[in-house]
């Protein structure tokens, strides 16, 4: 058992929302669940979520031990750009979640590696061997992952330095006028949506995305996106804080999507980084899904 006790610092405050806003690492329905469960306590006391605080009460949290799940490794396709004793780059497939999490122990792009590699980096514990870095759910493209210590800890050092580059492609909504432009805002978790992230201006982590405009279509734009800093959906939240969400994203807009295309229209075209045993500097890519050709194809034919 791990308890945490801090001082509540807002009045009128409901119970859960506090605990998330002090705790980020909990979801406000893991810190529900962990009050109805009478692990959270408000001056000695046991109180229920939608508790009112009158602010400087004594909270303290505790969060049970997480119970230990064994993954297993599952015979799944993999587009592998390359491999050596070291790394393995694919090309994840739209639709594949990266690791295990609460309530998806199957299917993952580790179930895959796991059959194929046999041999991944320990480094992020059982749920996350070999993961380095992240793609969304759907977002397709390229990935590194990593199969020993050394080799984590070389590539992790390159992405925290920014000396690993990304370059990813997307069809946004609107005409986006700028050939060019850079977007910068702290990011962090939706004040009130749980599920989604935002540009706060509390408890946020600093965020930079270069985009360039490559084709214009009236009514959408085809962009590149190059990051310096990788904060979860921060391509996603930030061309959307200027105007222009992804196409078909289903968090951050409510636009209706004409194509035929099941989530976010963004692909992770390249990543250049040096090889962690070598040095060598090595550029990965993986061509634009088929998906995403489609709907070039259908606006290039329409304008």
């Amino acid at each position: 058992m791990m308890s945490t006790a801090f001082t509540a610092d807002r009045a009128d405050e409901r119970l859960d929302l506090c605990l998330v806003r002090q705790l980020p690492d909990l979801s406000r329905s893991y810190a529900q669940r962990l009050i109805a469960d009478g692990q959270v306590t408000v001056d000695g006391a046991e109180r229920k979520a939608n508790y009112k605080l009158r602010g400087g009460e004594t909270v303290v949290c505790t969060v049970p031990p997480a119970e230990e799940t064994k993954i297993c490794a599952e015979d799944i396709p993999l587009d592998i750009l390359y491999e050596d004793a070291d790394i393995i780059v694919v090309n994840k497939a739209r639709g594949m979640v990266v690791h295990p999490a609460a309530g998806i122990y199957t299917g993952t792009l580790v179930n895959a590696l796991l059959w194929h590699c046999r041999d991944l980096s320990g480094i992020n514990g059982a749920l996350r061997p070999g993961i380095v870095h992240r793609l969304d759910k759907d977002t397709s493209g390229v990935m590194v992952a990593a199969k020993n210590d050394m080799a984590h800890h070389y590539l992790a050092r390159q992405i925290r330095d920014k000396d690993a580059r990304r370059e990813y492609r997307a069809i946004v909504y609107g005409n986006i006028v700028p050939r060019a432009g850079i977007i910068t805002g702290d990011i962090g978790r939706h004040p009130t949506d749980r599920k989604k992230m935002a540009i706060v201006r509390e408890n946020g982590k600093p965020a930079t995305t270069h985009f360039e405009v490559l084709e214009r279509f009236g009514d959408y734009t085809y962009v590149v996106c190059r990051l310096e800093t990788g904060r979860t959906h921060q391509i996603r939240v930030h061309m959307t804080s200027i105007g222009h969400p992804l196409v078909g994203d289903p968090k951050y807009t409510a636009k209706k999507n004409p194509f035929a295309i099941t989530g976010q229209a963004l692909h992770s075209l390249t990543l250049r980084l040096a090889h962690p045993r070598t040095g060598e500097e090595m550029v990965f890519a993986a061509p634009l899904p088929a998906d995403m050709e489609e709907i070039l194809c259908t606006l290039r034919t329409s304008s």
